[in-house]
């Protein structure tokens, strides 16, 4: 939070309101013995204290609370607090961190603290007379960093190795901070039709592309041969990135990949991505759980029949569940699925809802119930990749009303008394 070395010293924190909750992650990280003194402290400071990450005194502000400490902080309200404060810790020569003033008057205390951010191992501050203009240029240059825009010479080398990158339902701004950063020091990239494309048009212009994309059906490099350029590149000193679709462990057959690297003495990380499972449904405004509707969801892969002796899952089991199941891969055998579901017990008015290319510029949604979505997906000529959503969750409609009445349970009734001011997401 500052240039002071604050491990394993005393720092006085007084207030514990959101003020509070705003300094305390940046004192925690550098391993500040924190002592904090206020009455009332809100439930994310007192689930710190609770922790012992710090050491909460539920009381006011004492000038003897000052003793040993190297830094203070003010973070509870009133001027005349933060002034006496600074008083006191001028007297004691210890530096002091006071709340600014609302009428633009210089703050009492001894230290100002910059606008920060982090990232892989460096800090930034920034400091201007203009407090907007300092946050705006401090989030701009830990965006560049976290992006790689910046250039680091002193950056540590690029070792030769494998990452596997989740890259998200396909939406590029839904890769994560850490694969976008890999990306950009990337010297191959081993990809597939399911990450995200856009990504590609900002790699540098001597970064290998490598299309690994298998396509349903049709077109598909074997996944031998996938293991095999990983390990290759590598071997060569190259540092590759092997960017797919969604999660790399949710079928992605990312720890085969893992597996492959590691008999061959290849260093590999694993980056997780943002799962289709969970984020194509809500991109088409449909929780995968809701409170009295859903109590579970499982993520089934459907990409075998229900009655083909390599079908590992148990379609009787999933029949008998009330919650939410999500489909992947199941376009082709959506209709036999329907059919074991409700043969297994699953009502036939069950909603159904497909998510086609979600969260991308082309998602569309197809509602139907069980007994009739094999029809629908037929005579809407649903294509993969589709995500598929079978329970109650999958009938509610983007609108309050509709989630509070589907709240049924017994058990959550509770839960239609609560004052809902938000609504369901559309589609992207």
């Amino acid at each position: 939070m500052s240039g002071l070395i604050l491990a394993g010293r005393r720092v006085l924190v007084i207030g514990g309101d959101v003020r509070a909750q705003r300094r305390l992650p940046g004192l925690l990280a550098a391993d500040a013995e924190i002592l904090l003194v206020a009455p009332q402290v809100s439930p994310a400071v007192e689930a710190l204290a609770a922790s012992g990450q710090l050491t909460w005194l539920p009381r006011s502000y004492d000038d003897e609370d000052l003793d040993d400490a190297w830094l203070v902080v003010v973070c509870a309200p009133g001027a005349e607090l933060g002034a006496r404060v600074a008083r006191s810790a001028d007297r004691r020569r210890i530096f002091c961190v006071a709340a600014e003033s609302v009428d633009g008057s210089p703050s009492p205390g001894s230290v100002v603290l910059p606008p920060t951010g982090e990232y892989d191992g460096v800090s930034v501050g920034v400091l201007s007379r203009s407090p907007d203009r300092a946050d705006s240029v401090r989030a701009a240059l830990v965006e560049a960093l976290r992006s790689g825009r910046v250039s680091e010479h002193d950056a540590e080398p690029v070792r030769p190795g494998v990452a596997l990158v989740g890259g998200g339902p396909g939406d590029p701004e839904l890769l994560t901070v850490r694969g976008s950063r890999l990306l950009a020091r990337a010297d191959v990239v081993v990809t597939d039709r399911l990450a995200p494309r856009e990504v590609l048009e900002e790699l540098g212009r001597n970064v290998e592309v490598i299309d690994a994309s298998k396509i349903p059906y049709g077109r598909a490099l074997p996944q031998g041969q996938i293991n095999a350029l990983l390990v290759e590149h590598a071997r060569a000193g190259k540092f590759v990135v092997r960017l797919k679709g969604g999660d790399p462990f949710v079928y992605g057959r990312g720890y085969e990949e893992v597996i492959a690297c590691t008999e061959a003495g290849v260093p590999v990380t694993v980056v997780p991505g943002v799962t289709s499972a969970i984020a194509g449904p809500a991109a088409a405004g449909v929780p995968v759980s809701h409170r009295g509707v859903a109590h579970e969801f499982v993520v089934v892969s459907a990409h075998v029949a229900p009655d083909h002796p390599d079908c590992l899952v148990d379609w009787t089991a999933l029949g008998r569940l009330r919650g939410t199941i999500v489909l992947l891969m199941a376009v082709l055998n959506l209709a036999q699925v329907a059919e074991t579901l409700i043969a297994a017990g699953r009502p036939a008015d069950t909603p159904v809802t497909v998510v086609q290319d979600a969260t991308t510029r082309i998602q569309r949604s197809v509602r139907a119930t069980l007994s009739t979505v094999g029809r629908v997906v037929r005579e809407q000529d649903v294509q993969p990749p589709a995500i598929v959503v079978v329970g109650p969750v999958a009938g509610l409609a983007p609108d309050v009303q509709s989630w509070k009445a589907a709240a049924t349970n017994p058990v959550d009734e509770w839960c239609r008394r609560d004052e809902v001011t938000t609504t369901a997401p559309g589609p992207a």
